[in-house]
């Protein structure tokens, strides 16, 4: 087959035709044909040589040549290719290394084989072309909504027409148990869009709280607008949802606004997600506020916040406790993810018990450790004192306060407190010391006698051991399993150490040990504050 006049211009001709069905650049299907005429022309003139083609844009004509490099004469390798100073004296007047000489050469006749060949280069270009067009075309779509056609199913994963392409909705991002039949229209978020061997592959997605957020950005005109923010979104796909909603103007009403007149608004939306019940609840900076309004229809007698550990408790009557957790623990469970805080409930009975064992023990504490009667006891429990270090500790003018305690009171409540700290920590000490704690982590600051043989008890002898130690294996917290929440108890939580106070420990340890250097410590967290004012100016 050779490229003869006649079929020079049929060449152009079925590259436009193809760019037109690929929706591609014109170009890049020549340049692909020009790839396989060269490609074809080297298997018949010798693959060592540098066979170029060029197919001119108006028209159609084909021009093989053949491209020689000039180099130094200890680089010479391929003689089919490359030629030295003097040899190319014979082609030009004053060569350079680096000059290039071009010779023509006759077209080839293409075989079989090598038409066969061309042909999937070409191919092959226009595929990869095609792939470049559609990923440029989507990825700037990432967090729309988009409409498609189904295509087909493969094990449960739809295949979605998007127009220039296809997009995937996986089966665990579809809703409960929706089905959908060839040519049914489809309505998803675009959750991803990735460059893969097989071309680019668009993600869909209509289980992703963002998908409902942009679908009420669609309904409510005010949240395009940005005189509504949505602030927060939780769900449980299907089933039920809750939204957090704030106005920065304070003539019109979040609430009101999303569920629009009778109901029109948010109903659009729950036909999308499937019935899909949404509880649109007001945003309050108020993290407890908040929370009393994420756990409606519940009544909330009272909150508890624990903001170093995350943990929130709620306290409510006893009749409202099931309300509160709502049907298989859905009520509590998107309040935890709309706040991002690790919910308690409590009924105020649970609560009142919990109150009562918590100052019955340390009434017993002090009664034991400081030889004081329970009434004096439990008055100093009632004062808020906690623990021995609190007596033994604490600003006289604290003791004083209460009545009935005179200064020589006072001193010898902190004196009898010091004794037994002492001895509690000489025996801490000597039980350490048997179990063969290192002498690095009895000089490591921060870790007090009885904290080191609570570690020692663990197997954490040495700093080089604490320093490996993650930040919940000593404060403790919490992790899920199976959608149930359990307890991980952290080996120096008994002596209140939070994450935070945990963290900076072992960190401590670690730029002791050199594992860490504290210079790139500082240029992370000067980083980190730039970006934060970066995102505040924003």
């Amino acid at each position: 087959m050779a490229i003869t006049a006649a079929n020079q211009l049929e060449l152009l001709q079925t590259a436009e035709a193809v760019a037109r069905e690929k929706m591609i650049d014109p170009d890049l299907v020549i340049q692909a044909m020009e790839e396989s005429l060269a490609r074809a022309a080297k298997s018949r003139y010798g693959a060592e040589m540098d066979i170029r083609v060029s197919i001119d844009r108006k028209t159609g004509k084909a021009t093989f040549t053949r491209v020689r490099t000039v180099v130094a004469d200890e680089e010479l390798e391929n003689y089919q290719a490359e030629l030295t100073v003097e040899q190319a004296k014979q082609y030009l007047d004053d060569p350079q290394i680096g000059d290039t000489i071009v010779d023509e050469v006759p077209p080839v006749d293409l075989g079989r084989i090598a038409a066969q060949s061309a042909k999937q280069v070409i191919l092959q270009k226009v595929r990869e072309a095609e792939r470049d067009r559609q990923y440029e075309e989507f990825k700037d779509r990432v967090g729309t909504i988009i409409n498609g056609v189904v295509k087909r199913e493969e094990y449960g994963n739809i295949i979605v027409d998007i127009g220039r392409g296809e997009a995937i909705l996986r089966r665990n991002e579809k809703i409960g148990r929706e089905s959908y039949r060839p040519n049914d229209r489809i309505r998803a978020y675009v959750k991803d869009v990735r460059r893969e061997t097989r071309g680019p592959q668009v993600f869909l997605s209509r289980t992703a709280p963002e998908f409902m957020a942009e679908l009420f950005k669609m309904e409510v005109p005010e949240i395009y607008d940005g005189i509504i923010e949505i602030k927060a979104v939780a769900r449980d796909p299907g089933s039920r949802a809750k939204i957090g909603v704030i106005s920065h103007d304070n003539s019109i009403d979040p609430v009101g606004a999303c569920v629009g007149m009778r109901g029109s608004r948010v109903q659009a939306v729950v036909g999308e997600l499937q019935g899909e019940k949404i509880d649109i609840i007001p945003w309050n900076e108020d993290q407890a506020t908040f929370l009393v309004n994420a756990l409606q229809p519940a009544e909330v007698s009272k909150v508890v916040i624990d903001e170093e550990a995350g943990k929130i408790e709620v306290v409510v009557p006893d009749e409202q406790l099931s309300l509160a957790i709502g049907r298989r623990g859905q009520n509590v469970r998107l309040a935890s993810q709309l706040t991002g805080l690790d919910i308690d409930i409590l009924t105020e009975a649970e609560e009142s018990a919990r109150r009562q064992a918590e100052f019955a023990e340390r009434t017993k504490l002090f009664v034991d450790a400081l030889d004081i009667d329970e009434f004096f006891a439990q008055l100093l429990v009632a004062e808020g004192f906690t623990s021995l270090e609190e007596v033994a500790y604490v600003d006289m003018d604290e003791l004083l306060s209460i009545e009935g305690v005179d200064e020589g009171t006072a001193e010898e409540l902190q004196a009898r407190a010091r004794d037994v700290i002492e001895e509690q920590n000489r025996k801490a000490l000597e039980a350490a010391r048997e179990m063969g704690v290192e002498q690095s982590l009895f000089d490591f600051e921060g870790l007090t006698p009885q904290m080191i043989e609570a570690l020692a008890k663990d197997g954490i002898k040495t700093l080089e051991d604490f320093a490996t130690c993650a930040d919940w294996e000593l404060a403790g917290g919490w992790t899920t399993v199976d959608g149930a929440r359990v307890k991980d108890d952290g080996l120096l939580e008994k002596f209140d150490v939070s994450l935070e106070e945990a963290q900076n420990l072992i960190m401590t340890a670690r730029i002791q040990l050199g594992w860490v250097d504290p210079s790139e410590l500082e240029a992370e967290d000067e980083g980190e504050a730039e970006d934060t004012e970066e995102e505040a100016e924003a």
